[in-house]
């Protein structure tokens, strides 16, 4: 049954957080994460010996870790060019330190500000409308919220691959009202005002933190 603001969403929330830290946290990935983020972060593929060299890793194991995570985009070159933060265009646009970067999910725009200790502008559309939803996301909260009313969608999933089993039905509404149909078609799925989704945010920030794979979508 789909589930609105308040309808059974706390319990749901923390299922959900439970879930993404079981799937993200994956043994022996301490830190990649977050080396993944700020790297990206400055707008250029990374290289894998780039990688290495931010944790003190090994190169050669440092690969084999990376093969390990479900859903990292490579270009051509072989350099990682999205792990939940990404160069390629998604729906999802993430501005900070003036470049355009995107992210995998609407979630994502809210744990990746805390993660990094910066503030981003995020621009993404309505899943129903198309309408632009528009904030500005820093660790400590949400300030700009364009329109007040907009929502976050969220569900639970299976498995550690997060970008497909999760990601691509975590966006953005204008508001109930405008989830309203998307609600009815997705079972076990509920929404958010993004205030509340901006805790939950911050929560699994400091799980992946502490150590993990990427995000979503």
């Amino acid at each position: 049954m789909a589930r609105g603001v308040g309808d059974g969403s706390k319990s749901a929330a923390n299922d959900l957080r439970q879930q993404l830290g079981t799937s993200l946290n994956a043994p022996g990935t301490s830190g990649v994460f977050r080396t993944l983020l700020t790297l990206l972060a400055e707008g250029m593929p990374v290289p894998k010996g780039a990688v290495a060299r931010a944790l003190g890793r090994p190169e050669r194991d440092v690969v084999d870790l990376l093969a390990q995570i479900p859903s990292l985009e490579f270009d051509d070159a072989g350099d990682i060019v999205g792990a939940g933060l990404s160069l390629r265009p998604t729906m999802h646009l993430f501005e900070i330190g003036g470049r355009r970067l995107y992210t995998w999910c609407a979630l994502d725009t809210l744990i990746f500000p805390a993660m990094l200790g910066r503030t981003a502008r995020v621009t993404s559309p309505c899943a129903a409308t198309g309408a632009s939803v528009r904030l500005l996301v820093s660790a400590e909260g949400i300030d700009e919220l364009e329109p007040a009313s907009a929502i976050l969608s969220l569900h639970l999933f299976e498995g550690r691959d997060v970008r497909n089993a999760f990601c691509r039905d975590v966006n953005f509404f204008l508001s109930q009202n405008s989830a309203a149909g998307w609600l009815h078609t997705h079972p076990g799925a509920w929404v958010l005002p993004v205030a509340q989704a901006h805790s939950l945010a911050r929560d699994l920030a400091r799980q992946l933190a502490d150590g993990g794979g990427p995000t979503c979508c």
